[in-house]
């Protein structure tokens, strides 16, 4: 096994004992909490069906974080039909929408014609591109108190390759974040899992794609992903 196999490998254990070590900490403490209450000469049954419960809302946190690596590492072959990234995007646009609302953001989209089509999973890359779109409006800020946080999405595409990206207007991506923004588990976010950039980064590379990121002059930065090109371009 190689250094670089052996550190990957450990980075991976401690981010599944980070996902895992709360809600198990907080069953076992839970269920001390309950055994004292029903071993009492006069047993709290109201308090300790109380405390039961946050059991199983922890449980199933802990279920729902087993779910999130296991979609993280499932190595199976995308199911891929030859589809326009034109479509693909417009189709989606609505809940996109729905999210610079959320925010209070605003978001364009801009698609280059003629686009080749691609061979793509049609769900997992929508999939890619909300989380792309996702942690862009939540890292975006307006340029002043007047504006609104803009996210900004691009589809171009040359002979060989289709590119979107998305470019939003946060602080950008610092030095000391840019080589590992894509490794499992490691997050910026106080609630984050830091598993959305590590899936989309496995989705794309089972299309035979692409990612990154680049930082914009000035504030943002711009991530992308890139997809071999199908057939010939789709019409506007």
């Amino acid at each position: 096994m190689t250094i670089a196999r052996a550190s990957v490998l450990e980075e991976m254990a401690s981010g599944i004992a980070h996902e895992f070590n709360q809600p198990l900490g907080a069953i076992v403490t839970f269920s001390q909490t309950a055994e004292r209450m029903l071993n009492r000469a006069d047993p709290m049954i109201d308090a300790a069906r109380e405390v039961l419960q946050l059991i199983v809302k922890e449980a199933l946190g802990a279920s729902d974080g087993i779910r999130r690596v296991r979609h993280l590492f499932n190595q199976d072959s995308p199911s891929r039909t030859l589809s326009s990234m034109r479509d693909v995007v417009q189709e989606l646009s609505a809940v996109l929408e729905l999210l610079a609302l959320r925010t209070g953001g605003r978001l364009v989209i801009e698609i280059a014609a003629p686009l080749p089509d691609v061979s793509i999973d049609r769900l997992r890359i929508q999939h890619v591109l909300f989380t792309l779109v996702q942690n862009a409006f939540e890292a975006s800020e307006p340029s002043n108190q007047a504006d609104r946080p803009e996210v900004r999405i691009t589809v171009t595409a040359d002979r060989y390759e289709v590119e979107v990206a998305v470019l939003d207007s946060g602080s950008g991506v610092t030095a000391e974040h840019r080589g590992r923004i894509f490794h499992p588990f490691f997050t910026t976010k106080s609630r984050g899992t830091g598993l959305g950039l590590a899936s989309t980064r496995a989705i794309i590379e089972a299309h035979q794609g692409s990612v990154g990121f680049d930082n914009l002059p000035g504030r943002g930065a711009r991530f992308w992903f890139r997809l071999p090109a199908g057939e010939s371009p789709s019409p506007p």
